[in-house]
């Protein structure tokens, strides 16, 4: 199977309940790698990254710095664009469950945009069905968590940034391994839960470990995590601790980064520290979140 889109940076359109929907695309210049495969027939693993709340998938890609991790390791970076009024055509949302904005008073089912994506994707770029993978900021992890409920037939597994999950419960058909980042500092989606004091929607969140056991429990994981503090190897007033649940079945696991000292902001990668807080360099998602991908693709066959 030959690419069909050169490397680079692409825009693509289509159409989901009614609406124009679109996204954006990055091709790495490297071909992945895989063993005993003509490279006619290798397949990109796909990372969808979703945006935070009034924002666009151009500002995800720079928010997040993605591309870089992209074009080092070989996977396609795709940022989808969420829906908003006419008046305000780059201030997008996410219908994540219970939040946010335009998308969630409309009710716009943003997980079957995903699944359109997937397939108009699919027509212009190699895909490998049991790589693709999603991960967002605030909204946009909540509809990384939506999509692992609702879409775990496509979604190999997720790593929500900085957002809780916006659905009562989750009943994958499959089981879906999650990577979680969060700040004990975030006044807007509190690692605790409730309304953040810089909440901008009064959405009252649930916790983040409520989550965290609902897909300790939907995966089979032990209830009990392994801790581990990483390494200050910056002085910049944060401090890491990883959970890790796992395995469960399948191999899957349930990991969470607490960012100690952090804010509502993409670990690694520099943010409005007067409005976010801190965003630690301590901890880099993007390895971080890359290194959990690769081990855990889809099972149980391909979509």
């Amino acid at each position: 199977m030959s690419i069909a889109l050169p490397p680079g940076d692409h825009f693509r359109n289509l159409q989901a309940g009614g609406r124009e929907r679109s996204y954006w695309i990055h091709v790495p210049a490297i071909v992945p790698s895989g063993p005993s495969l003509a490279a006619s027939d290798r397949r990109f693993p796909i990372v969808l990254a979703f945006h935070g709340g009034a924002s666009n998938g151009q500002a995800m890609r720079r928010f997040s710095g993605l591309d870089e991790k992209a074009d080092a390791a070989g996977f396609v970076t795709v940022y989808p664009n969420g829906t908003g009024e006419a008046i305000k055509p780059n201030l997008l949302t996410w219908n994540g469950g219970n939040c946010c904005g335009y998308a969630y008073r409309e009710q716009i089912d943003d997980v079957g945009f995903v699944r359109l994506l997937l397939d108009d994707l699919a027509a212009v770029v190699p895909v490998d069905p049991a790589r693709i993978f999603a991960t967002g900021m605030s909204n946009g992890a909540m509809m990384a968590y939506r999509l692992a409920a609702e879409l775990s037939d496509r979604i190999a597994a997720i790593g929500p940034v900085a957002g809780p999950m916006g659905l009562e419960r989750c009943n994958p058909t499959r089981p879906v391994s999650v990577i979680h980042f969060h700040g004990t500092l975030d006044e807007f989606a509190p690692l605790e839960g409730g309304v953040g004091r810089r909440s901008v929607t009064g959405v009252s969140h649930q916790p983040v470990a409520q989550a965290i056991q609902a897909w300790v429990a939907a995966n089979g994981c032990p209830p009990e995590p392994e801790t581990t503090a990483l390494p200050d190897r910056f002085d910049d007033g944060t401090h890491v601790l990883r959970h890790v649940y796992g395995p469960g079945r399948d191999g899957s696991e349930v990991v969470l980064y607490v960012i100690h000292g952090g804010g509502h902001t993409w670990p690694g990668q520099m943010a409005n520290t007067f409005l976010f807080g801190k965003s630690t360099r301590n901890l880099i998602a993007n390895d971080a979140l890359w290194d959990f991908f690769e081990r855990h693709p889809l099972t149980g066959g391909t979509a």
